[in-house]
C-alpha cells in the first residue's frame, strides 16, 4: 500500500514538474526570440535609413549606387561581423552585395518578394546555423533596392539550452528531495497502521494486553484509539469468559464433591445392611443415617432449583413492608433459633418499605439469619435491624459468633464454599445459601457487604435503593 502510494505520487509529481519546466522553457525561448527580433528590426531600420541617405549622397555627386555599393556596405558589415550578424543588398531581385556572414548561409539564394512595399518580412532560417532574417524594400525612388539583416541565433539558443538544462537539473534535484521527503512522510503516516498490523498479529496469537501508542488527533490516530478500545473490550470479555468458565468448572467440581460424599455414605450403609448380620437397633441407625444423607441431597436439590429459577427470574415491583417481612421471618426462624437457645432480636424505628419481591426478600433475610445461627454459640443473640442511610434502606443481620478472615469473606458468595466445612455438613448445609442471596441482591439492584473479625462475629449489611 505504502509503495503504491509512493510510486504513484512520485510519478505524478515528476510528470507535473517536467511539464512545468517545459512550459517555462518555451516561455523563456519565446521571450529571448522576441528580444532578438526587436533588436534585429531596430538595427535593420537604422542601417536601412543610413544606407538610403548614403545612396542619395552618391547620386548627388553623380556616382552610380550599384558600382559603389561595396564601399557603402563595408563599414556596416565590419560593425556587424564581430557579432556574427550579416547584411545583403538586393537590386531588381538579384543580390548585389553579400557580407561574409550572409554568404555562408547556403540556403539563402533569393531575395524575398515584398511586392515593393515598405512592409518588413521577419523569418527564421536553419541552414548551417539558426538565424533570424529581416528583409525590407526601400521607399521610392529606391524601391528596386532591398536590405536583408541576418541576426545570429546561436548564442541565444545556446543560452536558452543552458537555462533549460539548469531547470531540468534543478527539477531532478527537487524530485530526489521530494522522494526522500515523501518516503519519510509516508513512514510517519503509516506508522500507526504498522502498529495496528503488529498489534493485531499479537492479539491473534493470544496477547490481548498489547496496545497502540496514540499520537496526534488525525483520522489514523482516531482509528488507533478505537482499536485500543476494541482490544480492551475484547480483553475484558475474554477475561470475563475465562472467569465464568473457571467458576463453572469450580461449581461442577464442588457439586461433584458434594454429591460424592453422601452418595458414597448411602451406598456403603446400604451395602452393609444388605450383606452384614445386624440387630434391629443397628439397622435403624443405618437407615437413619441414609435418610439424613438423602435429606441433605434433597435440600441441595431444592437450593439448586432456587438458583436456577432466580437466574431466569426478575423481581416483581411492589412495596414490601419491612415490618411484615420481619414478622414472617420471626415465625419461620423461631424454632430454628430455639434449638440452639439463640435469641432473635428484630429492631426497627419505623416501618420502611422496599421495592421488590416479598418471597425473595424473605428467602434472603432467612438465609442470612440461618447462617448467623450456625455461626453463633448457644445462648447468644442475633440482631436484625433496619434503618435509612442517605438514599437507601439498610437491613443488617449481626451475630457474635466465630467470625471470618478477609480471605474467607472474598469467597463466601461462591457456590458450595463453606467457612467451616465440618460444621456446615453437620447442620446439613450445602454452601449455596449466600450464592442464592447474592442473586436475589442482584435482582433487586441492591448491595451486600460483610464486616467480620475472627472470634468477634459478623455483620451482613443489605442496602436497597429507594426509588
Amino acid at each position: 500500500m505504502k509503495k503504491k502510494i509512493f510510486f504513484v505520487a512520485l510519478v505524478l509529481f515528476t510528470v507535473f514538474l517536467n511539464s512545468l519546466i517545459l512550459i517555462i522553457s518555451n516561455v523563456i525561448l519565446k521571450d529571448k526570440l522576441s528580444a532578438v527580433r526587436d533588436k534585429c528590426l531596430a538595427e535593420h531600420y537604422v542601417i536601412a535609413s543610413s544606407l538610403i541617405g548614403d545612396m542619395q549622397a552618391l547620386e548627388k555627386r553623380g556616382n552610380h549606387v550599384e558600382e559603389n555599393i561595396d564601399n557603402l556596405m563595408r563599414l556596416y558589415s565590419r560593425y556587424l561581423q564581430g557579432k556574427g550578424n550579416g547584411l545583403a543588398v538586393a537590386f531588381s531581385g538579384e543580390w548585389i552585395y553579400e557580407s561574409p556572414a550572409f554568404a555562408s548561409e547556403g540556403n539563402m539564394i533569393f531575395p524575398p518578394d515584398t511586392g515593393y512595399s515598405q512592409e518588413r518580412l521577419v523569418y527564421m532560417e536553419n541552414g548551417n546555423r539558426p538565424v533570424l532574417c529581416v528583409y525590407g524594400s526601400f521607399p521610392a525612388p529606391w524601391q528596386d533596392y532591398g536590405l536583408i539583416y541576418i541576426g545570429n541565433l546561436s548564442d541565444t539558443l545556446e543560452s536558452w539550452r543552458h537555462t533549460k538544462n539548469i531547470l531540468f537539473l534543478t527539477g531532478a534535484a527537487v524530485i530526489l528531495m521530494m522522494s526522500f521527503c515523501l518516503f519519510q512522510f509516508l513512514n510517519i503516516i503509516f506508522r500507526p497502521l504498522r502498529q495496528i498490523s503488529s498489534t493485531s498479529a499479537k492479539i491473534a496469537n493470544g496477547n490481548y494486553s498489547s496496545r497502540i501508542s496514540v499520537r496526534g488527533k488525525d483520522e489514523i490516530s482516531s482509528v488507533a484509539q478505537n482499536f485500543n478500545l476494541m482490544t480492551e473490550q475484547i480483553e475484558n470479555q475474554i477475561k470475563q469468559l475465562e472467569d465464568a468458565a473457571e467458576q463453572k468448572q469450580q461449581f461442577v467440581d464442588n457439586f461433584s464433591h458434594e454429591l460424592r460424599i453422601p452418595l458414597t455414605a448411602i451406598y456403603g450403609y446400604a451395602e452393609y445392611i444388605q450383606k452384614a448380620v445386624m440387630s434391629e437397633e443397628e439397622r435403624y441407625e443405618c437407615t437413619q443415617f441414609i435418610m439424613s444423607e438423602c435429606s441433605r441431597l434433597q435440600n441441595m436439590a431444592y437450593q439448586l432449583l432456587d438458583m436456577a429459577l432466580l437466574c431466569r427470574e426478575e423481581r416483581n415491583d411492589s412495596n414490601c413492608s419491612v415490618k411484615e417481612l420481619f414478622a414472617e421471618s420471626e415465625k419461620a426462624m423461631h424454632m430454628r433459633a430455639s434449638e440452639k437457645k439463640i435469641k432473635l432480636t428484630y429492631v426497627w424505628s419505623q416501618n420502611y418499605f422496599i421495592r421488590g419481591n416479598k418471597e425473595q426478600l424473605l428467602i434472603l433475610v432467612n438465609n442470612l439469619i440461618d447462617n448467623a445461627i450456625k455461626a453463633s454459640r448457644q445462648e447468644e443473640e442475633v440482631r436484625i435491624c433496619v434503618y435509612s442511610e442517605e438514599s437507601a434502606v439498610v437491613v443488617e443481620v449481626e451475630d457474635h459468633g466465630t467470625g471470618m478472615e478477609m480471605e474467607q469473606i472474598s469467597h463466601i458468595k461462591e457456590a458450595f464454599y463453606r467457612v467451616d466445612k465440618a460444621r456446615s455438613r453437620a447442620h446439613g448445609g450445602a454452601g449455596l445459601g449466600l450464592a442464592i442471596c447474592e442473586r436475589i441482591v442482584q435482582i433487586h439492584h441492591a448491595d451486600m457487604s460483610f464486616i467480620s473479625e475472627p472470634g468477634e462475629g459478623t455483620t451482613v449489611k443489605l442496602s436497597f435503593p429507594v426509588e
